[in-house]
């Protein structure tokens, strides 16, 4: 098999739509700041939002990471945001709101912050955040479908995702059905007059698909839908699919955004600002909203994703290379590697390659538990994208919800969330559990 070149660090992907201005998000929903305050924000300076002070004065990936919705507190000076553990806020007066908040649930300025900068990162025009990447994706599927609607899903998905259709949005009378989203053909075959969206994950979890997005996009406008893009595997700093022309992007920030498995978040961030009010508007409504503590935190985890992902990127390369020429291991899945079938749609559309790595290994399915068991610097866990490097068997951890259907994994397959540890230890490790 072809190695991975170290680090596998490509050109940027395409320049995010629109200048600062069009990027700085204003809370303008139920309960959070009204229209009339954004405008009069704007007018007074366009490069500014409603919650800060500071500019957004660059369009580099890592300085936006670090200042955007990032901004000193008024009152002393701190360089990081406060955390408003509030439930409510003092009115001057009915209806005099100050800077547009009223209870925590429609609107917390430490959340406000975290939403500001997500959107930022994407390049969207509005960004929400939700207690969970499951809350963000029930919200989203609540506000854009309705009985009799039809979605189109891949054929390689998170379990989660996958039960959320399976078990869940059916019930309400949404159809659903399964293609290939990295074969164009089957994804266009897929679509009915019914369909409102189609939802695709770039690279998938765990069998690490690629799609095009641009071509998803496409097909799904054509067919008069949105394309909703899961980027919890790349994250922003390695792809953006807005500026690709997804309508909607999807994260767990339980994972690589936050990146210390310390808290649990979602968030959505759309392209379009009126879709944007809409969402907000549900998320008020059903209240899965993130928390301020937790906001804070993946607030902090921003600030070093682009350093982060450099490295898990980096050691994921390492890692692959020892996989693709080890005897026991029948399959490595990595769009790093030249054979790979989404080798040249990830080399197009990605910075790099990313941390996730699986493999499938000889002896099936108790051969490939027993890798798991025996990994010492590889903690056995679910989740992923934390500074620690995971190991697990997806078939029956992660995507057990799957078994029998046809989002099924193979059994003999290992899944891995490279981190930042050194990298010879990592290979080392993986080595002795391969045995």
């Amino acid at each position: 098999m072809a190695r991975a070149s170290a680090g596998g660090i490509l050109r940027r992907p395409a320049r995010r739509r629109g200048g600062p201005e069009q990027r700085a998000v204003a809370r303008a929903s139920s309960g959070g700041p009204t229209r009339r305050h954004r405008d009069e924000v704007f007018a007074r300076d366009p490069l500014r939002s409603v919650h800060m002070s500071d500019t957004h004065f660059s369009e580099h990936f890592e300085t936006l990471a670090i200042h955007a919705g990032n901004t000193a507190d008024p009152l002393t000076g701190a360089v990081v945001p406060p955390i408003y553990q509030v439930s409510t806020y003092k009115q001057d007066g009915v209806g005099g709101l100050r800077g547009g908040y009223e209870y925590s649930r429609s609107a917390n300025p430490t959340r406000t912050a975290l939403e500001e900068n997500l959107a930022a990162l994407e390049g969207g025009r509005r960004g929400l955040a939700f207690a969970s990447g499951l809350a963000a994706e029930d919200c989203l599927l609540r506000t854009l479908l309705a009985p009799g609607d039809h979605v189109v899903i891949p054929n390689d998905a998170y379990g989660g995702t996958f039960r959320l259709f399976a078990k869940v949005v059916s019930r309400w009378g949404v159809e659903w059905s399964v293609a290939d989203s990295s074969d164009p053909d089957a994804l266009r075959a897929a679509m009915t007059p019914k369909t409102k969206a189609v939802w695709v994950e770039t690279p998938s979890n765990p069998l690490l698909g690629i799609t095009d997005i641009a071509a998803a996009a496409q097909i799904a406008h054509d067919g008069g839908a949105r394309l909703v893009v899961d980027n919890t595997f790349a994250t922003p700093y390695l792809q953006q699919p807005l500026a690709l022309g997804a309508d909607v992007v999807v994260h767990s920030l339980t994972k690589y955004m936050g990146g210390h498995s310390d808290v649990v978040g979602g968030a959505l961030i759309t392209a379009d600002q009126e879709l944007g009010e809409e969402l907000a508007y549900h998320q008020n409504a059903m209240g899965a909203v993130a928390g301020p503590f937790d906001s804070w935190l993946v607030l902090r985890g921003t600030k070093t994703l682009a350093v982060r992902m450099d490295r898990h990127s980096e050691n994921a390369a390492k890692v692959v290379d020892m996989l693709s020429r080890h005897p026991k291991v029948t399959k490595v899945l990595y769009p790093g590697l030249a054979e790979h079938p989404g080798h040249e749609v990830a080399a197009k559309q990605m910075r790099a390659f990313g941390g996730m790595v699986s493999f499938q290994v000889a002896g099936g399915e108790e051969a490939a538990v027993a890798v798991c068991d025996r990994a010492k610097v590889f903690t056995l866990g679910e989740s992923l994208g934390g500074v620690e490097s995971l190991i697990e068997h997806p078939g029956r951890m992660t995507h057990a919800s799957a078994a029998g259907s046809a989002l099924e994994v193979p059994a003999d397959l290992v899944r891995l969330s490279v981190g930042i540890e050194n990298a010879e230890d990592l290979v080392e490790d993986l080595r002795q559990a391969l045995g």
